[in-house]
């Protein structure tokens, strides 16, 4: 892919863009046709850059088509991940009210429907959460239909996740049964899925949605700011109890996406009221929910502490503690440790290597795998950054892995790829590695970064100063969460830097 391919807006294309984010509210909500044609055609195209940038989806194969900010995506990819990776990337575009995905997976030759199921089973045996599920699974021409019984919504998606993430998934049929231990009340359901929204850094309008509970169904109305929150609000609304979510009333806006236009809705959170939430996030992790983990808040830093049996449970802990609002880091002191039926290095090593063939995006690459009493040693070569990532996380994802060790080598060194929090689920930063000069001047890459934060629904570009000098760029100001921070880390990668010094405060 040529890289040297960035964002290079119009003059008169770039104000009258501005003009549109700044116009009153009333305004804004009214609009015309001739200004909805445009900004329809504007986010088809910023649409386009996302994917274009993405080393996990060949835009060259996705067709992109808006009407009045719904946007459709067609064409074909070769693996499930990737068009659900798609769609997640469109969400996240300012102006996008929501994403009908058509995009088609590609069948993979010779790969037998048994085949598939069989790796489908072992996948969901060997991941660490998982494993205690009582799911079944049958493929019929690539398409794997799930059935069983779980205990939460979360489970069950998790269960999906996992079976997506097999190489040759065309589609994934969900009909697994959630049996909750207990009926609860609508008051009480009412009252903690609002409790939720509120301290979660991805919903920052809970102020504007209403949450109603009626005979176990969660109603959402309201107004949110992007695709990507209403998604968010949606999958949050599961709690415990809960046997359905309506979210169809809630109506995506570009206003609120401006925080110029809004009220604050970051809390001004206490330490205790921010340990209290942070442990009530980690309650509908399945990876992390079976664990005591201690949790301790001081100035507003989260301590972990504690014993968990597998690595993904210790990642997926840190990532439920920085989602939540008010949080200013996160220190993770949890330790990986199986007190029971621990596998050999030999089993573990020979899990790893069946979750690097199993998955979609390393699977064509000859990884080599060295186990030395559960530190889990990668080698080899692959692509990009994207997927040398994906491999950690495949080893990281097999109960016995304690820590993993990622020496693969990327051979296109001089494409960047940094985490992105409203896409990915695990955190990668290999940015020491990179070889590269830059592409563009100083003044173009700084000019495409603002474009680039400016179109993101989760990150104020107000409060963000961008400076650039030899390709590194620089970025300076304060935003409202680590997951902000981590967004505009991303916009300026995307931007065209080499490499980003993010000095941005989390207030």
């Amino acid at each position: 892919m040529n890289w040297s391919r960035r964002r290079k807006w119009p003059a008169v294309l770039a104000l009258a863009s501005m003009l549109i984010w700044v116009m009153p509210i009333a305004a804004l909500q009214q609009g015309n046709t001739s200004q909805q044609q445009k900004s329809d055609q504007t986010i088809s195209d910023q649409v386009e850059d996302e994917l274009i940038f993405d080393q996990a989806v060949f835009a060259h194969k996705i067709d992109i088509e808006t009407d009045q900010g719904i946007v459709q995506l067609s064409g074909n990819v070769s693996n499930l991940l990737a068009k659900k990776r798609a769609a997640k990337i469109a969400e996240a575009v300012r102006g996008v009210r929501a994403v009908v995905n058509n995009i088609e997976v590609n069948a993979v030759a010779g790969r037998t429907d048994q085949e598939i199921q069989d790796d489908v089973e072992a996948a969901l045996l060997t991941n660490p959460a998982t494993e205690s599920f009582e799911v079944s699974s049958k493929v019929n021409d690539g398409f794997v239909n799930l059935t069983g019984t779980v205990e939460s919504w979360q489970e069950k998606q998790l269960s999906e996740k996992v079976a997506a993430g097999v190489y040759g998934v065309r589609g994934v049929n969900n009909s697994i049964l959630v049996d909750y231990e207990a009926d609860r009340p609508d008051s009480e359901l009412a009252r903690e899925v609002r409790e939720i929204f509120k301290w979660d850094v991805f919903i920052p309008n809970d102020d504007l949605i209403t949450v109603k509970a009626v005979d176990g169904e969660i109603r959402l109305s309201g107004t949110v700011g992007s695709a990507a929150e209403k998604s968010r609000a949606y999958s949050r609304a599961w709690v415990a109890g809960v046997n359905s979510v309506d979210h169809s009333k809630l109506k995506v806006e570009s206003w609120p996406a401006d925080r110029r236009l809004r009220n604050d809705s970051y809390v001004d959170a206490s330490d205790p009221e921010i340990k209290e939430a942070a442990i009530d996030a980690m309650l509908y992790d399945p990876y992390v929910n079976s664990f005591n983990v201690n949790v301790d808040v001081e100035n507003r830093t989260v301590t972990l502490r504690g014993l968990v049996d597998n690595l993904k449970a210790k990642q997926a802990a840190e990532r439920d503690a920085r989602n939540t609002a008010g949080v200013l880091n996160v220190n993770n002191r949890l330790k990986v440790r199986l007190l029971d039926a621990i596998p050999t290095d030999e089993t573990v090593e020979e899990n790893v290597e069946s979750a690097l063939i199993r998955s979609p995006y390393v699977q064509s690459y000859e990884i080599s795998t060295l186990v030395d009493d559960g530190k889990v040693s990668l080698y080899g070569t692959v692509d990009n950054f994207f997927e040398k990532a994906k491999a950690e996380d495949a080893a990281a994802s097999v109960r016995g892995a304690i820590v993993v060790d990622n020496n693969i080598v990327v051979t296109n060194d001089d494409a960047p790829q940094h985490f992105d929090p409203l896409v990915d689920d695990s955190y990668y930063d290999y940015h020491w590695d990179l070889n590269t000069t830059p592409l563009e001047s100083d003044k173009e890459i700084r000019d495409d970064i603002q474009s680039e934060l400016f179109w993101s629904p989760f990150v104020d570009s107000d409060q963000v100063t961008v400076n650039v000098d030899d390709g590194t760029a620089t970025l300076t100001g304060t935003v409202d969460s680590w997951t902000e921070r981590d967004s505009a880390s991303e916009n300026a990668y995307e931007g065209g830097a080499v490499f980003v010094d993010n000095d941005l405060l989390v207030k």
